[in-house]
């Protein structure tokens, strides 16, 4: 999970973001994700803690001693190799759209790197536009990973009755496209893309309209899968007039990204 696309603005600057490490601290995580989402999708303090001691990383951001965001990630392993599996990352309310997200997760990408940890991923829900934005565009991930229901259906008023379809975010932290576009010099487009097109005024339509945005989320599922399975990988989104549009572009055409073999059937029931 993730909060709200930010921009830089000098009042980041004041922010401190450093490791949490006590069982204080994780319960102020607690607390200020109960916050954010409510008690229903809020982790416990105990899995900040299985985190720290198994490799994972719990991060804070503080305004003059008080935390105003958090981000938590758990360890794993794949093919052989580590990463990082930053499960949410929250910022509050009044703090969001100061660049404070953006800088919790530029401090997670260098200590994971300290540590010669290459990937970062995390899920996100595709109707969040916002949050793609910040993915893709702020930060230079990717994505080839779509996930039905990831979480299953929550009485979370956030995921408004609908299903937990999910992202799977891919940060792969020393490629030169993040390094271009962290110094916001982000490579060219490949040529063959394709998009999947969704309306601008979908945060609108999830709050009112609750028969509509299922029937958006269907179509969005559907579309993702199969060019998500004809080796289309999710790359960036592009808003023209009032409609969103995500651009998937060929996998082995990403510039400065070569990335390892994936089976889609591989990650699928």
């Amino acid at each position: 999970m993730n909060a709200s696309a930010e921009s830089s603005s000098a009042q980041a600057h004041e922010i401190e973001i450093r490791h949490c490490e006590s069982l204080a601290e994780y319960e102020t995580c607690v607390r200020l994700e109960k916050q954010i989402w409510g008690a229903h999708i809020a982790v416990p303090s105990a899995i900040f803690v299985v985190a720290h001691h198994t490799g994972g990383q719990i991060l804070g951001a503080y305004d003059r001693g008080k935390m105003v965001g958090m981000t938590l990630a758990l360890a794993g392993t794949r093919g052989g190799k580590p990463f990082l599996h930053s499960h949410m990352t929250a910022v509050l309310p009044e703090y969001q759209n100061l660049g404070v997200g953006r800088r919790l997760k530029f401090f997670q990408r260098q200590d994971a790197l300290k540590r010669d940890i290459r990937l970062i991923e995390w899920t996100f829900d595709p109707l969040e536009l916002k949050n793609a934005h910040f993915n893709f565009v702020r930060l230079g991930a990717i994505a080839r990973r779509y996930i039905p229901n990831c979480y299953g259906v929550t009485e979370s008023p956030l995921h408004a009755g609908l299903p937990t379809d999910r992202l799977v975010a891919e940060w792969w932290l020393d490629s030169d496209r993040v390094k271009s576009i962290l110094a916001e010099n982000p490579l060219p487009t490949a040529a063959g893309t394709q998009t999947i097109s969704l309306p601008a005024n979908l945060g609108t339509v999830k709050a009112q309209d609750r028969e509509s945005a299922a029937r958006l989320q269907t179509a969005t599922r559907d579309h993702f899968r199969k060019l998500l399975h004809q080796g289309f990988i999710a790359t960036s989104v592009e808003r023209r007039g009032e409609t969103v549009h995500y651009i998937l572009e060929p996998a082995a055409s990403i510039a400065g990204l070569r990335l390892p073999e994936y089976r889609p059937e591989e990650f699928e029931d």
